[in-house]
């Protein structure tokens, strides 16, 4: 995710989206469950958020059924099927749902009774589901982009249709799932609009049906993907062909009036591929493509195979053409950092957008002339003040109560590839830019977390760099730079207008 930009953008820091309401309470509806222990929300443990994700079963699939009713302030309705094997013996199964109404739930096709505790929905199948079961969860629902719009994530309501911003753990917001990046999983879309409408998501095409007057849009991804990576776009929307390298198939989906107007963007994505496949080897999915939409999110999201931007970013005049191009390549680069390779928790967050983040300062580098030296020290200037306000790269402060994407700040971006710069520094290039291969090539289609990161560039290193990650993830203080004693802390600035004390 790239946090909200500035007016007139500033070549080196990352700034604060601006704030959202907190969350609107679960529309979930109740159905009262057989006696027994009330139902409660579980989570996996994740230190950020603790009652997202559930235990007990590995998701292996999910097929997402959506029907849009050609407004976009309508529910959906919705269907959510789960394949799923169970890690332990269950007589109720969690999922994380919220902004929607339930109308009914089976299990392995017998319909079970269910409830809501907190953002979950607990179900309790008419039989309890040994360890080492497959079993298939069915869910009707509807899918609500008016609870969910402007909170904390999920449907984005566009000028003509919908979008998803599922980051970070929303997608529950909009169809039952387990909503942590440890358990990705493959997922097939089916979206039926009204004939005139188009509508697009992750992964490959596998057809389109039109009956009376709608159409019925499929969808399917070939690798598995993180529930806040989902993205479904309807709209009046041209979807743009050609094809990258190694005849990789590329579709952009923009708005059909613009689509000449933002044909020189859409242009660039191939070279920008072959650059990242020139840095740290081959793309790691099917197909990609950008999605601009028209609406106002300010930020863009790196959702698997189909990037989200903001249209306005490619015709607001303020923003330097080698700043698109490198927020471009930013989104780009999380297909490698964040989506084929994903953080098992959220404290691991730094792994995506630290990569990113150096990604997009290289490219502005080679393509622009924009030293990444000078903006490795500017950030090193900030980043105390960066790790006192949202804690040390690793160790994230938790959002705010109802605003998840509070954890989007300085110290994961800028603060970030700060720790990969001083790693550069520490191991010498050659050995940082094998590391960056094998990471990535070893990982794929996996989760994986900082312990990993820590391991495999020591390895490649050629010696233990606990040590040196201890202080640069999880001190207060940022250490002193490698092979630049002279970088120093730089103090804020004093306030142009500062408050008088009375």
């Amino acid at each position: 995710m790239l946090l909200t930009r500035p007016a007139r953008p500033h070549p080196v820091l990352r700034f604060l989206r601006r704030p959202k309401a907190a969350l609107l309470a679960s529309a979930v509806t109740v159905c009262l469950v057989a006696a027994g222990a009330p139902a409660e929300p579980l989570g996996v443990g994740d230190r950020i958020f603790p009652e997202l994700g559930n235990p007990g079963y590995d998701v292996a699939a999910y097929d997402l059924a959506l029907t849009y009713p050609g407004n976009n302030d309508k529910p959906l309705k919705a269907v959510t099927t789960i394949d799923a094997r169970l890690t332990d013996s269950l007589k109720r199964i969690n999922l994380d749902f919220a902004h929607g109404t339930v109308e009914s739930v089976e299990v392995d096709g017998r319909r079970a009774a269910f409830t809501s505790a907190g953002e979950d929905l607990v179900v309790t199948p008419d039989h309890a589901l040994p360890l080492g079961s497959v079993t298939r969860i069915t869910v009707r629902h509807t899918s609500d982009p008016v609870a969910a719009d402007g909170q904390d994530g999920g449907w984005v309501r566009t000028t003509d249709g919908l979008a998803m911003a599922n980051q970070a753990d929303a997608a529950h917001l909009v169809f039952p799932c387990n909503d942590h990046p440890s358990d990705k999983a493959m997922f097939t879309f089916h979206v039926t609009a009204p004939n005139g409408y188009t509508a697009v998501a992750n992964g490959l095409p596998t057809g389109a049906v039109e009956a009376g007057g709608s159409t019925t849009w499929s969808y399917r991804s070939q690798h598995p993907m993180a529930t806040e990576l989902a993205q479904v776009s309807i709209g009046h929307s041209a979807v743009v062909r050609r094809t990258g390298p190694h005849g990789l198939p590329l579709r952009d989906v923009v708005p059909a009036a613009d689509k000449k107007e933002l044909e020189p963007w859409l242009a660039k994505t191939p070279d920008q591929i072959a650059w990242m496949e020139s840095k740290i080897g081959p793309y790691p999915f099917e197909t990609y493509g950008v999605l601009m939409a028209q609406a106002s999110t300010g930020f863009e999201l790196e959702t698997q195979t189909l990037s989200l931007f903001e249209k306005e970013i490619f015709t607001e005049p303020a923003y330097p053409k080698w700043y698109i191009e490198s927020v471009m390549v930013h989104e780009l680069s999380h297909q490698w950092f964040g989506d084929s390779v994903s953080p098992r928790t959220w404290s691991d967050v730094w792994l995506n957008e630290g990569h990113a983040t150096w990604y997009e300062a290289l490219y502005a580098q080679e393509k622009a002339d924009r030293p990444l030296q000078d903006r490795m020290k500017a950030a090193y200037g900030a980043s105390d003040r960066w790790r006192a306000a949202g804690g040390p790269p690793a160790r994230p402060k938790p959002p705010a109560p109802g605003q998840k994407i509070g954890i989007f700040r300085p110290n994961i971006y800028d603060g970030a590839a700060l720790v990969l710069f001083a790693l550069r520094q520490e191991i010498g290039k050659d050995a940082f830019e094998r590391l960056e291969k094998v990471w990535v090539q070893e990982n794929r289609d996996t989760s994986v977390g900082t312990a990993d990161f820590v391991r495999l560039a020591s390895a490649i290193g050629g010696r233990d760099l606990t040590g040196f990650f201890q202080d640069w993830l999880y001190a207060e203080k940022t250490p002193p730079m490698p092979g630049h004693p002279d970088w120093k802390q730089v103090p804020p600035p004093a306030p142009s207008n500062p408050a008088r004390k009375s």
